[in-house]
């Protein structure tokens, strides 16, 4: 089956819909900075869950996990099972501490605690990080539909970071948050019918998708031992424990967010709809990705051999989908990359505002001069972007380092909070060992791996399995921070 004018009539007519929608905003968000970062407080809890789910389902995770799934097993999805616990402590503990100290920016409560260091610290790795990201999702997202629908892949690369500029800069994070629930609800739709297509594709129906299933394992959620160097059902859980906390609990993305709704009862409503939401949806991928595993062992005929496991869906959309379906399945795909690079540009704006410009500023700027800052840094951190993503076509071993530079210093952010979170007051100096101690702990769980597998270096290369940097990095600052917290206080009683 192959692509056809209709599939192409809506691909079109959703990216151009997003477009105007987003920008039909500008009137509202244009007002004041309050408005384009917070969209003072008017948001309905629905719509910004929606948001905090879409902002989560990036183009990665709707092509990654179906891959994953089909390659292996259920594994993938025990990441969701973390995020009931993590959005929990996130409406307990941080929702009511932001909304309380009444300031956009997610980083604001370290300089109360450490000082402005640890402001500009996480503030740098923040920025970093989404830049990073913002590359990597445009090129991940254009791979997929230049096999698809065949263009270019810098102009797939130009035109969806441009666009997602334009309703970005022009709407402020009320055109991201009402997109973002237009882009996560077709997300779930194309999901879902994905879901059924294939489940009643079967020669034999349904039953034999779950007989060929299950007699390869596919149904497992990894193994249950106690092995640090895999990812067992308790690695991956414990991975996403944390990752979550640091997601719900202290990204610039999220928190923003919490600013937006009219009070802190919604912000709370709007985080567990959000999170909890996704449970169910990453089912339904880690379904996909095992459907898939059972549709092709039942007709091989229907895939090259030698097919990759990232490119079995994007094949089946292609050409397993019904005329019409296919065009929205890869607008799905479209939007859910869009929505994840409009949170970013709008975030990294508003914390180059609060964090910097207003804060090192020796007078108070005026509105127009915050609108004025907004607009440049989103116009930077769009364009910017862009260029990433163009430049990982070609330069992959510089940008990579630099994915794992900004991954292994924003590592240590979540120890530095749970640090901050503490009752009793922690030194500067500790803070800054602790810190220090932690990010030399991931460098060298992130690093030593690519040392050269020989006897000269086995003794310094980590054994643990990756998803446990972030857990181990964070521990040590957490640990350290305590322990030199608790020798300060000894010596202030002495």
């Amino acid at each position: 089956m192959e692509i056809t004018l209709l599939d192409y009539i809506l691909f079109f007519a959703f990216i151009a819909g997003v477009t105007i929608f987003g920008c039909s905003f500008y009137f509202k968000s244009n007002k004041s900075s309050k408005a384009f970062t917070a969209a003072e407080g008017s948001l309905p809890a629905w719509a910004v869950g929606m948001s905090i789910f879409a902002t989560f389902v990036s183009s990665i995770s709707f092509l990654g996990l179906p891959g994953d799934a089909y390659r292996g097993n259920w594994n993938p999805f025990v990441f969701s099972l973390s995020i009931p616990l993590a959005t929990y402590l996130a409406a307990k503990i941080f929702i009511p501490l932001y909304r309380g100290m009444n300031s956009v920016s997610a980083y604001h409560f370290l300089e109360v605690r450490f000082g402005y260091w640890a402001r500009c610290y996480v503030a740098v790795c923040y920025l970093l990080t989404q830049l990073a990201r913002s590359g990597a999702i445009l090129l991940l997202l254009a791979l997929p539909i230049n096999r698809m629908f065949g263009f270019d892949i810098e102009l797939i690369i130009i035109v969806v970071g441009v666009l997602t500029l334009i309703y970005t800069l022009m709407g402020g994070i009320a055109a991201v948050v009402w997109t973002d629930a237009v882009q996560g609800i077709i997300l779930i739709v194309a999901a879902v019918a994905c879901a059924l297509i294939l489940t009643f594709s079967m020669p034999e129906g349904p039953s034999q998708l779950f007989e060929i299933a299950a007699s390869n394992d596919k149904f497992s959620l990894g193994g249950l031992g106690a092995s640090l160097s895999e990812p067992t059902f308790w690695v991956v859980l414990i991975y996403g424990l944390f990752i979550n906390l640091q997601n719900y609990g202290i990204d610039q993305n999220y928190v923003q967010r919490y600013m937006t709704t009219k009070s802190t009862k919604e912000a709370i409503r709007s985080t567990l709809f959000g999170g909890l939401l996704y449970i169910p949806v990453s089912l339904i991928f880690v379904y996909i990705g095992t459907a898939l595993y059972a549709y092709y062992t039942a007709r091989p005929e229907l895939i090259p051999a030698g097919t990759p496991s990232d490119q079995v869906f994007p094949h089946f959309i292609v050409s397993g989908l019904p005329t019409g379906i296919t065009g929205f399945v890869v607008a799905a795909i479209v939007a859910a990359g869009m929505s994840t690079i409009a949170t970013s540009i709008n975030s990294a704006a508003t914390v180059v505002l609060t964090d910097f410009v207003k804060r090192l500023s020796k007078t108070e700027l005026s509105d127009k001069q915050s609108m004025k800052t907004l607009y440049i840094t989103s116009f930077l951190v769009g364009f910017i972007g862009v260029l990433i993503g163009l430049l990982m076509m070609k330069v992959n071993g510089v940008l990579d380092a630099w994915w794992k530079l900004a991954s292994i210093c924003s590592g240590g952010m979540l120890g530095l909070f749970l640090l901050a979170l503490m009752k009793r007051r922690v030194p500067k100096g500790g803070a800054i060992a602790a810190v220090v101690v932690g990010l030399l702990v991931i460098a060298w769980m992130s690093l030593s791996p690519l040392l050269p597998e020989n006897d000269t270096w086995a003794f310094v290369r980590s054994s643990l399995h990756g998803y446990l940097t972030i857990v181990f990095g964070t521990m040590s600052i957490f640990v350290v921070g305590f322990i030199l917290t608790l020798f300060a206080s000894k010596r202030t009683e002495k």
